[in-house]
């Protein structure tokens, strides 16, 4: 991972910016195409880190069965903390913007409309687990779910292979978020091409935080 303290910022604190969606939605092109841009950190979530490597490949594999839904949302706040403490925050700290693919809002999204736990619950996990480290911004990439489907691999991972219901739960989660919170998310309509949906992406970038323009 590049070092934390290259390209600081001049102006003191860096900005948090996070990538949230559902699957194919084309996080993790525009959220490395954005960090580019601002010559930011990328990271993501899970495994930002080699502990949350480890915790990535429990919630992702397939081959784990029958995690009680509390017992990931718990996996998640794990893997966010370290995240924070390791990655973002001293980041931030010396300058650095930081671009995440996922952050809490998945949290809230997945397991709490998509796995049924109460969302305020989750929502309080992860301000825990941040200690104080929120994002700046929150861009949704929304995406229509026939498109999304077939942009998603061959050999899906534990949450691509959940049924159709789940993920309009997820769609649901994320559109609440983003509705309840104007202020700090973004939608961005990720139908378009790569280069499209980066255009857009540094345009409220650019129009929220006065970054990049």
């Amino acid at each position: 991972m590049t070092d934390a303290t290259a390209h600081a910022s001049t102006t003191g604190r860096g900005r948090f910016i996070a990538f949230e969606g559902g699957e194919g939605c084309g996080k993790s092109t525009q959220a490395r195409r954005l960090a580019d841009h601002l010559s930011a950190l990328l990271t993501r979530e899970p495994g930002g880190t080699p502990v949350g490597s480890d915790l990535r490949a429990i919630l992702l594999s397939p081959a784990t069965l029958g995690l009680a839904a509390r017992c990931e949302a718990l996996l998640m706040a794990a893997d966010r903390a370290q995240h924070v403490h390791e990655v973002v925050g001293p980041a931030l700290a010396a300058g650095r913007h930081v671009v995440t693919d996922r952050f809490a809002g998945s949290s809230i999204a997945y397991q709490g409309y998509g796995r049924g736990l109460d969302p305020d619950e989750v929502l309080r996990l992860s301000r825990w687990a941040c200690d104080g480290i929120w994002p700046d911004l929150v861009v949704l990439l929304d995406l229509a779910p026939e498109i999304a489907a077939a942009r998603v691999g061959p050999s899906p991972d534990r949450f691509e292979d959940e049924g159709v219901a789940f993920h309009a739960r997820v769609a649901e989660g994320f559109r609440a978020q983003a509705s309840s919170e104007p202020e700090r998310w973004v939608v961005v309509d990720a139908s378009g091409t790569v280069a499209e949906v980066a255009d857009a992406v540094r345009t409220v970038v650019a129009e929220r935080l006065q970054l990049g323009a």
